[in-house]
């Protein structure tokens, strides 16, 4: 297949031994649509997943229905529960959902095994990947643990409102909730309270904020 997808990873650009060479040019390019679920809880992990572009977003779901997002997987980056359930031997323990139009590269479980143990540069590339994931996912494990939810909500606010550059955020109450790990009754509330305090305007499906200095004292408050 045409190399050029191997651009969007530098790491990898570097590697010249012949066990990653073969496994790379056996590679799979696949483009998935928004809402196209990649993998689901209890599945078996068949390949090693690295995105182009797009995004797809891997939650957990418990057995009451609630939901709460892990990470999402952008370009140039790999799932890192693909990763350790190949390495485990382990069925999904999560689910993944292309959350913007996707385009993937896939090894197979067979290449990507051959890879870890010929390769000392792709293996250098799963064990970085690894390393750099786990940290993330244990800030968010203490921001769960440990953080006061209205300062959590309100910093949530302020990075999506950095990153699209706009006060406007169209998200619904339940999909903060998702984004932070609690219940959407709990989001409709603290928003109920930000709006009351001046901080938001809310209407249907819609978050406006109004008062961003303010927002930015309350996400930057003290746990």
């Amino acid at each position: 297949m045409d190399m050029d997808w191997i651009k969007h990873f530098p790491e990898l650009t570097s590697i010249d031994d012949q066990a990653w060479k073969s496994v790379s040019h056996q590679a799979q390019y696949m483009q998935v649509k928004q809402g196209t679920v990649l993998f689901r809880d209890g599945e078996p992990c068949n390949a090693y997943v690295l995105v182009l572009s797009g995004c797809v977003r891997v939650q957990k779901m418990d057995a009451q229905g609630h939901e709460m997002v892990l990470y999402r997987i952008e370009e140039g980056q790999n799932c890192i529960l693909t990763t350790t359930c190949m390495l485990g031997k382990r069925p999904y323990p999560a689910e993944g959902i292309v959350e913007t139009d996707a385009d993937l590269i896939l090894l197979s479980l067979q290449d990507f095994n051959h890879a870890l143990s010929h390769s000392d540069g792709f293996r250098q590339f799963v064990m970085a990947s690894i390393g750099g994931r786990v940290c993330d996912l244990m800030l968010l494990l203490e921001d769960v643990a440990f953080g006061r939810m209205d300062a959590r909500l309100a910093n949530m606010l302020m990075k999506h409102a950095h990153t699209s550059k706009s006060s406007i955020l169209h998200y619904t109450h339940r999909r903060v909730a998702l984004e932070l790990g609690t219940a959407r009754e709990v989001i409709s509330r603290l928003l109920k309270d930000f709006e009351r305090k001046g901080l938001v305007q809310l209407s249907r499906n819609q978050i406006e904020i109004t008062n961003i200095e303010k927002l930015q004292q309350l996400a930057t408050t003290d746990r």
